[in-house]
């Protein structure tokens, strides 16, 4: 087992043993039923929302302004595609055979083709590129999603959702990099993908819906994502979900509010990975 898979699981166990610390300690009175440890949450909703607009919407503003578009596509594609094992693994886990199978053919025409996957001819033969995560697959299986938990530096989750982390992770190829440096240097170049790609969007969207407790209106916009990706059409693309998840957002709002003291602004750095499409970063 390489060093980021034990802390990976290490950091799981930890949380786990906070939470329920923290559940004990902190009697209060809860609106919404899915998030009894509010009071934790949005604490550390704060915190990490001082670190996107601090730290990583700067840095992520300056990575898309020096890299050409095009090398920003290519990087993309490539961190995709290295953790496309993960889809295809939940894929027959989740029964979904035929997706399964077209997915095998997508990441292994990009693998070779595609040229490690920098690039992306499976597209233009008809593969869609899909997106899959062990945390579905519990929810396929029955498992309820447990409390909404929001961490530090991840964002956004559940603890059904924080469990299946655990097994994905070994299914993340740069996970098995056992050279410090070449590790550290591979997962910096992923972190600025992720902010670039998935947190400045999703920051964007968020302050363009002018939610009166944003807190809560991203709260209900992931466990919503969530529920509609194990329970909702299992036919849609990645692509199709993204677009039936923004014109939800725009009713979430009014129905969302539990009050008007949640801090401002989007989740956390790594909390994208968690919200739409699920990409799921090495633990730091």
């Amino acid at each position: 087992m390489t060093r980021p898979l034990v802390g990976r699981a290490a950091l799981a166990l930890l949380w786990t043993a906070t939470l329920l610390a923290g559940c004990a300690s902190q009697p209060i009175r809860h609106k919404d039923p899915r998030d009894p440890w509010e009071r934790m949450n949005r604490a550390f909703w704060g915190f990490d929302l001082a670190f996107v607009r601090q730290v990583a919407l700067p840095v992520g503003h300056a990575y898309m302004r020096a890299t050409p578009h095009f090398a920003q596509v290519g990087i993309g594609n490539f961190f995709d595609n290295a953790e496309y094992p993960i889809v295809i693994v939940n894929d027959f886990l989740q029964a979904k055979v035929r997706t399964g199978l077209s997915d095998t053919g997508r990441f292994v025409m990009n693998s070779t083709v595609g040229i490690a996957g920098f690039l992306d001819p499976a597209v233009t033969v008809g593969l869609a590129k899909n997106d899959n995560d062990f945390g579905r697959t519990l929810g396929t299986w029955g498992v309820g999603p447990g409390p909404y938990l929001v961490l530090p530096f991840v964002g956004m989750s559940d603890v059904r959702d924080l469990i299946g982390r655990v097994p994905d992770g070994y299914l993340s190829p740069q996970d098995y990099i056992n050279d410090f440096w070449i590790y550290l240097g591979v997962y910096a170049v992923y972190v600025l993908d992720l902010d670039a790609r998935t947190l400045i969007p999703q920051y964007d969207l968020l302050e363009s819906q002018h939610p009166f407790d944003e807190y809560s209106f991203v709260r209900n916009a992931y466990l919503q994502h969530r529920e509609f990706l194990i329970r909702g059409e299992s036919g849609q693309s990645e692509e199709q979900q993204e677009e039936d998840l923004e014109k939800s957002l725009e009713d979430s709002d009014d129905s969302g509010a539990s009050g008007g003291s949640g801090a401002p602004g989007a989740s956390g750095a790594a909390g994208a990975s968690g919200a739409a499409g699920a990409r799921s970063p090495p633990e730091q």
